[in-house]
């Protein structure tokens, strides 16, 4: 099963993309690619694409709630970086819920996780092979 994030891309349509100009390559080595933003204001660049309607990242290759991929993922903002997937680390997030609803998808569930926890939980056979892992060694606990 994929990360959700790989079918949806529903935030990169939904919300400026704004960070500080330092944030860009221009300034910081495998910074967010400067011919991909905008000026803001003084401070800050936005991604192209996310600053008037109708809102899309120009990073985005997507077709919404069927694949999605972030063409600059290791060089993104750090305001992308920042908005979780609902309950991907154990709480709701009202940007993704949001984003996902104005697609016409539902919100995501703790449910959508489910097969990371069992990836995550080989039982007796952790590694390719089929191997069972050695128990580990007794440690002493320090007095």
């Amino acid at each position: 099963m994929l990360h959700p994030c790989l079918t949806c891309g529903a935030c990169c349509t939904q919300y400026r993309v704004a960070f500080h100009w330092m944030e860009s390559d221009e300034f910081t080595e495998g910074g967010v690619p400067h011919e991909l933003t905008e000026r803001l204001d003084a401070h800050r660049l936005c991604m192209r694409g996310t600053y008037s309607d109708p809102i899309r990242c120009v990073a985005l290759d997507s077709e919404i709630g069927v694949y999605s991929r972030c063409s600059i993922h290791p060089n993104r903002p750090s305001v992308c970086r920042e908005v979780d997937a609902s309950w991907e680390y154990g709480k709701a997030s009202s940007q993704c819920d949001r984003a996902r609803i104005a697609h016409g998808m539902a919100p995501l569930t703790l449910a959508d996780w489910r097969w990371r926890d069992e990836a995550d939980n080989d039982g007796d056979h952790p590694d390719d092979n089929g191997n069972s892992p050695s128990s580990p060694p007794n440690t002493p606990v320090a007095a």
